[in-house]
């Protein structure tokens, strides 16, 4: 009876087994039959442009690679998949009308693979040239997101590529930015507290750092992460660049290399001064002398640690003001 077990509960096993799936292979099919595209690609009935186009294919989007057939290639089109980053995870960028998964043929041009020589500098160079265009006045709708897109399949394609931090990192930033915009036209945006407005979603930054420990865009990451502990509206009073000043401080002294800690102590020495001011409305003079001299004292701060830094003579600007007696918040009607 033992002996005739075990066979059984081999046979039990194998499929659990074969149903497992790499956890960097999220769409589910072989990562070599996964590509994209670096042009606006029609999918035909067959192989022929006298048939019948039942999809398209936008660069940045996936398509699953089936079968060639001379200078065409079948595929299953448009197979993106959510961004499986956390348990929190949600779709990629919403847009109007997401594409629907289509089986088809498209001609094999602008066809780029895991095995495509020199693939991770053509998604990069494709995904740079719509990040440009997307911030030019009047930009064409999707470029955005084209970028986005294009940016992250350098990523999961070529993750040995020396693009591949860089292009998470881009890919990850534009996303939030995006997002940041949207919530900031919301009613909720102007409310005080962080957590009573839609939060940014932090999956693709948690995996930046995470995959790229101590690196700089990992430092990048948990600048932009900051957002969603911000204040929406300070409504005037000294609680929440009190809070904020504390949070860009403490981001500055664990990522003391970050390219952003120049940026994050000036914050934090603006701040200060606009407590400065708040504090001299609610006749606390008190606290706000400490807020003076903690303005000062980190601005001369700055002239050490960051001696090339365009916010380190931004904070001096202020602190300047700040000792002349000058608002730095509200209006200044001397």
């Amino acid at each position: 009876m033992r002996t005739l077990a075990i066979p059984a509960l081999l046979l039990l096993t194998l499929p659990l087994c074969a149903q497992k799936k790499p956890k960097n292979n999220l769409s589910g099919y072989d990562k070599s039959a996964r590509a994209t595209v670096l042009h606006n690609a029609l999918v035909y009935v067959g192989p022929d442009t006298s048939t019948q186009k039942i999809a398209e294919v936008t660069p940045g989007h996936e398509l699953v690679i089936i079968d060639h057939s001379g200078p065409w290639v079948k595929v299953f089109a448009n197979t993106d998949t959510p961004d499986q980053a956390d348990p929190d995870s949600e779709p990629e960028i919403a847009t109007d009308a997401e594409p629907t998964p289509a089986s088809g043929w498209i001609k094999d041009k602008g066809v780029v693979t895991p095995q495509t020589p020199n693939g991770d500098s053509l998604l990069y160079g494709m995904a740079a040239n719509f990040e440009d265009v997307a911030e030019q006045p009047h930009a064409p709708k999707g470029a955005a997101e084209g970028a986005h897109l294009l940016y992250r399949r350098v990523a999961e394609y070529y993750p040995t590529s020396p693009l591949a931090a860089e292009a998470a990192w881009r890919a990850a930033d534009i996303r939030w930015q995006l997002e940041k915009a949207d919530i900031s036209t919301l009613p909720s945006a102007k409310e005080q507290e962080a957590y009573l407005r839609p939060q940014v979603y932090e999956g693709e930054m948690k995996r930046i750092i995470k995959t790229f420990p101590g690196s700089k865009y990992a430092a990048r990451a948990a600048y932009d992460m900051l957002d969603n502990k911000l204040c929406g509206d300070w409504q005037g009073l000294p609680k929440c660049p009190e809070q904020e000043a504390n949070l860009y401080l403490k981001y500055a002294e664990q990522w003391k290399e970050s390219p952003k800690a120049a940026e994050a102590v000036y914050n934090a020495v603006y701040r200060m001064g606009v407590l400065v001011t708040m504090y001299q409305v609610s006749d606390d003079r008190r606290k706000s002398q400490a807020a003076a001299d903690r303005c000062q004292s980190l601005a001369a701060d700055m002239h050490t640690r960051f001696p090339d830094s365009d916010f380190t003579r931004r904070a001096e600007s202020i602190a300047y003001r700040v000792k002349q007696g000058i608002a730095i918040y509200g209006t200044d009607r001397d």
